[in-house]
C-alpha cells in the first residue's frame, strides 16, 4: 500500500525548520506485515526531543529514515495470517520504541529496555525481524533503503511494526493521550518508579520539564515524595510543574545547585535529569545529597563526556545511574500506567499542549527547539 510519512533524508539542517524543512512529507510504499508483525493505522504521534536530536544530528541514525517513535493507533492487518498472534484486527495499541524480544538475557532478567536484538534492530533502522518494510517510489532505485525509526516510524498514516513493539490498550483511552504512554510516560514515570525507586517521604529534584521531565514529576508525586524541586529555563513550564505537584521551582539561570540544595536541606535523595545535556547532568549530580542518587534519562551527543569528583562515589556513597525507557517493561507498564491515569492518579492530559497535522511537523520541531509547550501530538 501507499501511505504518507515524514522522511528525514539528512541530519543537521539548520533551523528554523519551517524554512529549511528537514522533514519531507512523502508518499512511501509500505510492504504488508510479515509473520509476527502488524499493520497499524496511526491515529496520533507525539513529538519528542529524541526526534529533534536525530534531526539536528546530535543523536546520529542511519539515513534516510521515516521518523517518529511515540504513537498509538489501530491494528488493521496481522502478518502471517494472524496465526499465533496475541493481537486482533481492531485492537487499539500504543507503540514502544524498544521492541522487546522476551527471550534474550536482559529480557529474561526483566530489563526489557536493554533487549539485545531490539538494540541491534534499532541501530540498523530495521524491524525486530531485521527486515525493512518501507520503499520510496520517488527514489527510482528498487533496491534503495528507507529505514524505520526505533521500530515505529510514528509520523506516518500507516506503519508496519513488530508485535514486540505494540501493547494493547483500553480502547476508551483517546489516541492523542495513548500515544504519550509509549515514550514520555514510560520514560518519565518509569524513571521515578523503577529507575530511582522513590519511596514515600523522599525528596526529589527534576532537571528539565519537557514531556519526559513533567512525566517524571508525575511519577514522583505518585510515589509519595515529600518535597519536589523542579528546574527549567521556561517560566511557563515551571508554573505548570507547580500546578502538578512540585513544591519549589528554580529557574535555570539561577545558581541551580545552591538553590536545589537549599530547598531540600542539603540536597535531594533523588535527582532526575531529563535534558540530555552533559553540563546539566553535572549540575544534577552536584545537587544530589550525600548518600543520594542521580538518575539520568537524557541522551547527550555521544561525544560529550561527564566529569565528576571520583572520590564522591565512595566517600559520599553516591549513585549515578541511567534509566532507558524508564527501566520499564512496556507490556506490563503501559497498561499499568494507563490504569493509574484512568483512576486520576497520573494526569497525563496536562502534558498535551499542542495538536497539529502531519504537514505542520517542521514548525512543530521549531516550537520544540525553542522550548515552547510540553507535548505536541500529530493527529492523523
Amino acid at each position: 500500500m501507499r501511505t504518507r510519512a515524514a522522511v528525514l533524508r539528512e541530519m543537521g539542517r539548520p533551523g528554523p525548520y519551517a524554512e529549511s524543512r528537514p522533514l519531507e512529507i512523502a508518499e512511501l510504499e509500505l510492504d504488508p506485515p510479515g509473520p509476527g508483525e502488524l499493520l497499524v493505522r496511526v491515529h496520533a504521534a507525539g513529538l519528542c526531543h529524541s526526534d529533534l536530536s536525530v534531526i539536528d544530528g546530535s543523536r546520529p541514525r542511519v539515513m534516510p529514515m521515516a521518523l517518529g517513535h511515540e504513537a498509538a493507533g489501530e491494528v488493521v492487518a496481522i502478518g502471517g495470517g494472524g496465526v499465533g498472534s496475541a493481537f486482533a484486527v481492531g485492537d487499539h495499541v500504543a507503540l514502544a520504541f524498544v521492541p522487546v524480544c522476551g527471550s534474550c538475557g536482559p529480557c529474561q532478567d526483566g530489563r526489557a529496555a536493554l533487549c539485545e536484538p531490539g538494540a541491534v534492530a534499532n541501530a540498523a533502522g530495521t524491524l525486530l525481524s531485521g527486515e525493512r518494510r518501507w520503499h520510496d517510489p520517488a527514489d527510482g532505485d528498487p533496491d534503495a533503503v528507507m529505514h524505520h525509526h526505533l521500530g515505529v516510524s510514528a509520523f506516518a498514516e500507516h506503519v508496519v511494526v513488530s508485535e514486540c513493539s505494540a501493547v494493547r490498550i483500553d480502547p476508551t483511552l483517546p489516541y492523542e493521550l495513548a500515544a504519550l504512554f509509549g515514550c514520555a510516560v514510560l520514560t518519565g514515570v518509569g524513571a521515578a518508579v523503577y529507575g530511582a525507586q522513590i519511596r514515600p517521604g523522599d525528596t526529589v529534584a527534576v532537571f528539565g520539564l519537557g514531556g519526559v521531565g513533567l512525566a517524571a514529576l508525575l511519577g514522583a508525586v505518585l510515589c509519595g515524595a515529600s518535597r519536589i524541586v523542579v528546574v527549567d529555563r521556561v517560566q511557563e513550564k515551571l508554573d505548570l510543574a507547580l500546578e502538578l505537584g512540585a513544591d519549589v521551582a528554580v529557574a535555570a539561570d539561577e545558581d541551580v545547585v545552591a538553590a536545589v540544595r537549599e530547598a531540600t536541606g542539603g540536597g535531594p535523595d533523588h535527582v532526575l535529569e531529563t535534558v540530555g545535556n552533559a553540563d546539566v547532568l553535572g549540575q544534577a549530580y552536584a545537587a544530589t545529597r550525600r548518600g543520594g542518587q542521580t538518575v539520568t534519562v537524557g541522551l547527550p551527543h555521544p561525544d560529550r563526556m561527564l566529569t565528576i569528583p571520583a572520590v564522591s562515589l565512595v566517600a559520599e556513597e553516591r549513585t549515578l545511574k541511567g534509566s532507558y525507557l524508564g527501566s520499564c517493561v512496556p507490556a506490563r507498564d503501559i497498561p499499568r500506567f494507563v490504569a493509574l491515569h484512568q483512576a486520576g492518579r497520573l494526569p497525563v492530559e496536562q502534558l498535551l499542549t499542542h495538536r497539529l497535522g502531519l504537514d505542520d511537523l517542521n514548525a512543530g520541531f521549531d516550537r520544540l527547539a525553542r522550548g515552547e509547550g510540553v507535548r505536541q501530538v500529530v493527529v492523523l
